[in-house]
């Protein structure tokens, strides 16, 4: 295996590992944490299958991080943040402790090759690093590399598809370093956008159809940038990232209310707003963002030979402001709703529904990385 060092990223393909701890192959299905670290929280999740095979969610949490610990990504405030991390694992009650975690795609560069088809793994191997050196822009004593068999080549007879990812070590092991800090074991280093394609695979099976041929839109709102993704059979037909996000409307309540930034945080997931909130503040938010969804899908049917999608799917804390899903379908005339990653699941004791179903939308990715454990 080529790194031993690093967890796993996985394939663009939602069920493909790329990078173990273990065996490169290995695919066992012990208990395994998903922990989403993005720019405004610590998420949680942990998965099982009861007897029949149905899934069953054992714990999910949440955890809020102050305005610049994390940043693009990058873990500005270590310590803070672990704080957090360990705070959230005391919070769900779990024992487990091996943590599939993530890293947002601006940290990882992936490629897919063209490799000749009948190679042993150590053959594969060889073959990946000396084509690595061809698309990545840094030594590869700097970075942490690995490789995922995706199947034949559609265009070269004999030959199989092989997707390559890389990212910087320290990328890698701040995220292992945060796991160990909060006293977990981190066994999967996935990318942001495939575990929440993960999670959302399995909402699309579910659609009329089994979701064959659907066209799914998937818009997650961050604090800072709403990531775009169109879906169709489990192809991403097209991504994109906007700069706007849930901190705009904290922003909009400072200027409006004189709160500190801090304050007006704390206000916005309390809801402890002055009356005039919902008017005044909320609804030329809501009315803004809509406007940057349908200019975010005109851009894709501008671009694409595509004129429609079949749903808009919202994702991320921002995704349950009031009015905002009835406003896109409204604006858009494309069916929209918000993501509910635990849709169909079993809801284990430790789980406190009905906190759970106000947060669903914000555990998207989390979710897809418990998947992981299932992940074949």
């Amino acid at each position: 295996m080529i790194f031993k060092q690093t967890g796993y990223i996985v394939a663009v393909h939602p069920g493909a590992p790329l990078i173990s701890l273990g065996s490169l192959f290995n695919r066992q299905q012990s208990p395994l944490l998903g922990v989403d670290i993005s720019s405004s929280s610590v998420t949680l999740v942990e998965l099982s299958r009861n007897s029949v095979g149905r899934l069953v969610l054992e714990r999910c949490a949440i955890e809020p991080l102050d305005v610049g610990w994390v940043t693009d990504g990058n873990i500005e405030k270590f310590d803070e943040v672990a704080n957090v991390l360990r705070r959230v694992v005391k919070k769900s009650g779990t024992r487990t402790r091996n943590v599939a975690m993530a890293l947002p795609p601006s940290a990882v560069i992936s490629k897919k090759i063209i490799l000749p088809g009948g190679l042993s793994d150590a053959e594969l191997e060889i073959q990946v690093e000396s084509e690595a050196n061809k698309y990545i822009p840094f030594s590869l004593d700097e970075v942490s590399l690995d490789f995922c068999l995706l199947g034949p080549s559609a265009t070269s007879s004999g030959d199989v598809e092989v997707l390559i990812a890389a990212s910087r070590k320290e990328k890698v092991q701040d995220r292992q370093g945060l796991a160990e800090a909060a006293g977990l074991k981190p066994i999967v280093v996935d990318v942001e956008s495939y575990a929440s394609r993960l999670a959302t695979a399995r909402l699309i099976e579910n659609m009329p159809n089994k979701g064959v041929d659907t066209m799914v839109a998937l818009f997650e709102i961050g604090s800072v940038t709403t990531s775009m993704q169109v879906i169709r059979n489990d192809e991403v037909l097209y991504e994109r990232d906007q700069a706007f996000g849930g901190a705009q409307l904290t922003q909009l309540i400072v200027r409006q209310y004189g709160f500190s930034l801090e304050e007006a945080e704390t206000k916005k997931r309390g809801g402890e707003l002055p009356e005039d909130y919902a008017l005044g503040v909320l609804k030329p938010f809501v009315e803004s963002m809509t406007q940057e969804i349908s200019r975010a899908l005109q851009f894709f049917f501008t671009s694409t030979p595509y004129n429609r999608v079949d749903y808009v799917m919202l994702a991320g804390g921002s995704s349950s402001l009031g009015g905002l899903t009835e406003s896109v379908t409204e604006q858009t005339a494309f069916a929209c709703q918000m993501v509910n990653p635990f849709d169909g699941m079993e809801i284990g004791s430790g789980v406190m529904e009905n906190k759970m179903r106000r947060e669903a939308s914000s555990y998207l990715t989390a979710c897809g990385l418990a998947l992981r454990r299932f992940a074949q």
